[in-house]
C-alpha cells in the first residue's frame, strides 16, 4: 500500500478550509458530518458557504493567512481553484507543520479522502490511492445497498451498553452477545424500524445472560480452497473471524489468515509427506484440548476437509469428546487446478466419469486401483501422485494406446508459483522432471470416448511461470 487508511480524531478539533468556492464547499460539506470545528479562510464565499457562515456553522476568516493559524489542526484543506496560489499555500502550510490536502493535486497531498459510506458511528471507507476514483464509486454503492440506513443507531445502541454488558458477561459470553445482536434477531429486528423492542431485548439478555450463545468449545473443519485466500467460502470466512484459535496446515496461503479476527491464536500443523513436524495423534489431541478448554476452534485445511485431508480421524476424536462439530467444505484441489488449466473434469459425449484418487496409497500400492480402472469416457485426478508417477505412467503406456491418454499437471494451482503443463502419458515422469515438479501437484489422466470432438492432446501454450506442450 502506498497510503495507510486511518481514522483521525477529529472532537474538538480544527480544521481550516482555504477557499471559498465549489470545491471548498464539497469539503466543507465532508468535514460538517464530523464534530471537529471548521475554519474557512477566504475572502469570497459562495451562497452556500456564506449561508453556513450566517448559521454559525463554520467560522469565516479572511485577509492574510499566516503560518501560525495552520498549527495544532487536524486537517488544512487547499482548495482556491488556482495552481498557483494552492502551491504557494501548500507550502505555507507544511511550514506550519500541518497536515495537507490540495484538491485535485495528488502529488501534493499528505492525505487523500476517500469515498465514505455513512452509518455513523459506522463509517467504510473506500480508497484507490487515486487511481480509479469510478471504481470506488462503485464498491461505495454496492456497500450502500449492503448496510441497511439505520444500522448505525444499532451500532451507537451497542456502544451505550458495552460498560453494562463488561460488567456482567464474561470475555467469551460478550462475543456471543454481540454476534448475536448483530447477526441474528435483533438486527433483522431493527432493520424494520423496530428500535425500542430492540433495546429491551438487548437489556434482558445482559440482564439474564439468555440468549443465543454457544456454551463451551466447538471445532469447524473449514476447507480453505486451492490457493488463493479469494477462493475461500463466505462461510469460512466468517467461521475465521469468529474462531479463537486456529489450526492451518503447510498448503493454506497465508494470506488466509489475514481473514481471522486479529487476536485469534494461529498454530501451524503443517505436514509434509515423509516429514510430519505434527503428527497427526497430536494435532488430533491438541484440536480437542481446545475445544474442551472453551475455545472456538477452527481446523483449517486446504481444498476441502472432506477430501484426501484426514479429516475423518479428528471429526471422529471431536464427536466422541461430545464437543459441536461444523464442516465448512471448500473448493477441493481437483476443481481448482482444473479451473486454472482451463478445463472441466467432464465433458459431453466425451467424459462421464470422474475418479478422485490418490497417488500416495498407505498400503504401498504405486498404482492405484481408480488408475487401472481408467475407461473410455473417464477423467483421473490424481491428487500426491507425483512421486507415483513413473509407476502410473508405465502401467497405462502398457495397457492402452499412449496416445488416447491426455495429461495434465498443475502444480501450485491457484497461487503465484503455479505451472501448468500437458503430455502424453509415456512422457509424464519426464515433464514432471523438465518443470522440477516434486510435490503439491495435481495429475489429470482423460481417456476420451472414440469419436468425441476434442483430440487427446491439447496444443503447446505458454502458461503461468512454465513453457507447456506435448512432450
Amino acid at each position: 500500500m502506498k497510503t495507510f487508511p486511518m481514522f483521525i480524531q477529529m472532537e474538538g478539533r480544527r480544521v481550516v478550509i482555504i477557499g471559498g468556492g465549489e470545491q471548498a464547499a464539497q469539503k466543507t460539506r465532508l468535514i460538517l458530518k464530523t464534530e471537529a470545528q471548521i475554519i474557512l479562510r477566504s475572502d469570497y464565499l459562495d451562497d452556500e458557504l456564506a449561508a453556513l457562515a450566517a448559521a454559525g456553522r463554520i467560522i469565516h476568516q479572511h485577509g492574510a493567512l499566516q503560518a501560525e493559524e495552520l498549527k495544532d489542526t487536524a486537517l488544512v484543506f487547499i482548495a482556491t481553484g488556482c495552481a498557483g496560489a494552492d502551491m504557494a499555500l501548500h507550502a505555507l502550510a507544511k511550514a506550519a507543520g500541518a497536515t495537507v490536502n490540495v484538491v485535485d493535486q495528488p502529488a501534493l497531498c499528505d492525505v487523500i479522502t476517500p469515498s465514505i459510506v455513512d452509518r455513523d458511528p459506522v463509517v467504510v471507507a473506500i480508497g484507490t490511492e487515486g487511481t480509479a476514483p469510478v471504481l470506488a464509486r462503485q464498491i461505495k454503492t454496492q456497500i450502500e445497498q449492503m448496510l441497511e440506513p439505520n444500522l448505525g443507531d444499532l451500532a451507537s445502541l451497542a456502544g451505550r451498553l458495552r460498560a453494562s454488558a463488561a460488567a456482567r458477561l464474561g470475555p467469551r459470553a460478550r462475543r456471543d452477545l454481540w454476534r448475536w445482536v448483530f447477526g441474528d434477531v435483533p438486527r433483522r429486528t431493527h432493520a424494520r424500524g423496530a428500535a425500542r423492542e430492540v433495546a429491551q431485548m438487548i437489556k434482558q439478555a445482559i440482564a439474564t445472560g439468555d440468549f443465543d450463545q454457544q456454551i463451551g468449545g466447538s471445532v469447524a473443519l473449514v476447507g480453505a480452497g486451492p490457493g488463493a485466500k479469494d477462493l475461500i467460502t463466505l462461510r469460512g470466512v466468517q467461521r475465521l473471524q469468529e474462531a479463537d484459535v486456529i489450526y492451518y496446515d503447510r498448503l493454506v496461503d497465508p494470506e488466509i489468515l489475514e481473514l481471522a479476527r486479529r487476536d485469534a491464536e494461529r498454530i501451524y500443523v503443517g505436514k509434509r509427506p515423509g516429514c510430519h513436524s505434527w503428527p497427526q495423534e497430536k494435532i488430533t489431541q491438541t484440536v480437542v484440548t481446545a475445544a474442551r478448554n472453551g475455545a472456538r476452534v477452527v481446523r483449517l485445511k486446504c481444498g476441502d476437509p472432506g477430501i484426501f485431508a484426514r479429516s475423518m480421524e479428528e471429526m471422529d476424536a471431536v464427536r466422541a469428546a461430545g464437543i459441536p462439530l461444523e464442516i465448512v467444505p471448500g473448493v477441493t484441489a481437483a476443481c481448482g487446478a482444473a479451473a486454472a488449466s482451463g478445463q472441466t473434469l467432464t465433458e459431453r459425449e466425451a467424459i462421464d466419469t470422474l475418479i478422485l484418487t490418490t497417488g500416495h496409497s498407505t498400503d504401498g500400492c504405486a498404482v492405484p486401483d481408480g488408475v487401472k480402472n481408467l475407461m473410455p469416457g473417464s477423467c483421473i485426478a490424481l491428487y500426491m501422485a507425483v512421486s507415483a508417477a513413473p509407476d502410473i505412467s508405465a502401467y497405462l503406456a502398457a495397457h492402452h494406446d499412449a496416445a488416447d491418454i491426455s495429461v495434465t499437471i498443475v502444480a501450485h494451482a491457484q497461487s503465484s508459483r503455479e505451472i501448468i503443463a500437458t503430455c502424453d502419458i509415456t512422457s509424464l515422469p519426464k515433464t514432471l522432471d523438465q518443470h522440477c515438479i516434486t510435490d503439491t501437484a495435481m495429475l489429470f489422466l482423460k481417456l476420451r470416448k472414440k469419436g468425441s470432438y476434442r483430440g487427446a492432446l491439447v496444443q503447446p501454450e505458454v502458461w503461468g511461470s512454465s513453457e507447456v506442450g506435448v512432450a
